[in-house]
């Protein structure tokens, strides 16, 4: 189920600028750490699950 939250909305709830997010989600830019990735996941009331198998 896709979130319906605006990238103003997610960059809010994540404590940081709408540029900053734009770089966060594009993918050429691919440095992004764990920590931001769950924080963006929480952003949109999501959980990050990571499995290493």
């Amino acid at each position: 189920k896709e979130s319906s939250v605006s990238k103003t909305a997610m960059a809010e709830r994540m404590k940081t600028s709408r540029r900053q997010l734009d770089r966060l989600l594009d993918p050429q830019v691919p440095n992004i750490t764990l920590a931001t990735m769950s924080k963006a996941a929480r952003a949109v009331g999501r959980e990050l699950h990571i499995a290493l198998v």
